[in-house]
């Protein structure tokens, strides 16, 4: 096969090659896919000190493949699977086509810096949650045209257990999606919503870089409408040896003299001390002894924390952010954004919920803590589809702010599928509304199964209008696990999106584009 361009001689190639242009990438996979038999991703081709690496899905079917071409066989003894040689772009020429394996991820990730997950310090991030594995390349288009700096591999161990994913899969199937769109660009990974020490090791054996600890379950609720002399008994409960304080340490720190925050100050009563201390005493605790664990774990590797309250029962006052963030501070906590339990209603799936005068002004005065304190970033949490919010957001925070989204993205496979197999998503909503009773109990939403549109009579080219109700999309969003897991919808499930990629990226990509462009253009218009 004769080289058709000098820029084809990936033999000749010196350190790592910047990318093909379009029409030249085209070229080179036209001749890869008639000497090798697959369709490999253009974007994908990657020239590295005389190799050529690259993805490719397989020509008789579903599936895809790590395709490496060199004209040294005893490179490709660091990869796994099948070898050929022969002619190929004008020489001889050796190369092997592996699947897509934990091995050879490794084994990629040790030469190629830009497919290790990496910190994303204080640059403004989004998270884009991805339940099924496949969602990588859209996403990937989406973050080419915006401001924001991507997490690409996330998912929580709760996530994890309903779609029988391992943190590793979750990492391995995010590097997959990066390589196969040519994303040099460098991204973030998040384990999501760690809630013991035995999570924490499990992702940091997977190389996570980015660690979001939920202790929601030491909120004490109580203490958001307890009397003073209540809110007394609960602060002596605290376990101040851990806090390594005692109350009137608290009070002389935070409680003497007005606290700073800007454009304004604020004098925390005795009151709000001991409410603040009462409700998040315990969760200080908790986030130090996970922290202290993780910076064990980690060693000298670099990580980020994040501590998230958000899916608590009651509203993060000022003073409450305010005690949270001191006493973090103080007891050696490092950490780059923070997710409060914000006012109004964040639910699953849909519009932010609530006054926005009201958003705006208790956000502007999380942020004063946030530069106070910090600086650190403000998190978004459940903030798929909370279009309303992002130029809230984005005006007060600029560049402190990341944005988390998740269920949003399988949304948007179910909308793929809506379009190509309208049988199999009319038998997926039908399950889903079944199932919702059950599925709802560990998600904030208020969908009404008798408020869904119904599916009688509804003709096919309507069904993806499911898609954009309420109530639909609740039901659908928080029923994930229960359809990933059902036999009869899995494999089916999987097939569909398979087939048919490039109608699923292009929804997430104009999705995505949806949920980043508020904060890029508010970028622009302040100059950062």
């Amino acid at each position: 096969m004769a080289r058709r361009s000098e820029e084809l001689d990936w033999r000749r190639v010196e350190g790592i090659a910047p990318p093909l242009g379009e029409s030249q990438a085209e070229a080179v996979a036209r001749e890869l896919d008639e000497r090798l038999g697959v369709r490999v991703y253009p974007a994908s081709l990657l020239a590295a000190e005389g190799h050529l690496f690259f993805v490719a899905r397989r020509a008789e079917g579903l599936g895809k493949v790590l395709g490496v071409v060199s004209g040294d066989p005893a490179f490709l003894a660091r990869f796994e699977g099948a070898r050929g040689e022969g002619a190929l772009e004008g020489g001889q020429a050796h190369w092997l086509l592996g699947e897509l394996s934990p091995a050879n991820a490794e084994a990629l990730r040790g030469l190629f810096p830009f497919l290790v997950a990496q910190p994303l310090g204080l640059r403004k991030s989004a998270g884009c949650g991805d339940r099924l594995g496949l969602a990588t390349p859209g996403h990937v288009r989406a973050i080419r045209k915006s401001t924001m700096a991507p997490i690409l591999a996330q998912q929580s161990i709760r996530e994890n257990a309903r779609t029988g994913r391992t943190p590793q899969q979750v990492m391995d199937e995010a590097m997959w999606g990066v390589l196969q769109e040519g994303w040099r660009g460098g991204f973030g990974s998040d384990a999501d919503h760690l809630k013991t020490t035995a999570d924490i090791d499990v992702c940091a054996a997977a190389g996570f870089t980015f660690y979001t600890i939920d202790p929601g379950d030491h909120v004490d609720n109580e203490a958001n409408t307890a009397g003073v002399e209540r809110l007394r008994q609960l602060a002596a409960e605290l376990p101040w040896g851990e806090l390594e304080t005692s109350w009137e340490g608290t009070v002389a720190a935070l409680g003497r003299a007005p606290i700073d925050l800007g454009d304004f100050s604020v004098t925390l009563s005795e009151e709000d001390l001991l409410r603040a201390a009462a409700k998040y005493g315990k969760v200080v605790a908790y986030t130090v002894r996970m922290y202290r664990h993780l910076a064990a774990v980690k060693g000298e590797a670099p990580f980020e924390l994040e501590m998230s309250v958000d899916e608590t029962e009651t509203v993060t006052t000022l003073a409450e952010h305010i005690y949270i963030a001191h006493e973090l501070k103080r007891l050696g906590v490092r950490w780059v954004s923070l997710a409060p339990r914000y006012v109004g209603d964040f639910e699953k799936g849909v519009d932010y919920i609530g006054d926005l005068a009201a958003f705006a002004a208790s956000f502007a005065e999380h942020f004063a803590v946030a530069k106070k304190f910090g600086p650190y970033k403000l998190s978004l949490h459940s903030g798929s589809d909370k279009f309303s919010v992002y130029p809230i957001a984005s005006r007060i925070a600029g560049e402190l702010v990341h944005l988390k989204t998740a269920g949003t993205s399988y949304l948007e496979a179910l909308r793929a599928i809506a379009e190509v197999n309208p049988s199999l998503f009319r038998r997926i909503v039908a399950f889903a509304r079944d199932r919702y009773p059950t599925d709802r109990a560990t998600y904030h939403v208020s969908a009404e199964v008798s408020r869904m549109p119904a599916l009688e009579g509804m003709d096919d080219a309507r069904l993806i209008d499911l898609l954009d109700d309420f109530h639909a999309r609740e039901i659908l969003h928080v029923t994930y696990g229960s359809v990933l897991q059902h036999p009869d919808f899995r494999e089916p499930f999987f097939a569909a999106l398979e087939g048919a990629e490039e109608v699923y990226y292009g929804m997430l990509e104009r999705h995505f584009d949806r949920h980043f462009s508020p904060f890029a253009e508010t970028a622009r218009a302040t100059g950062d």
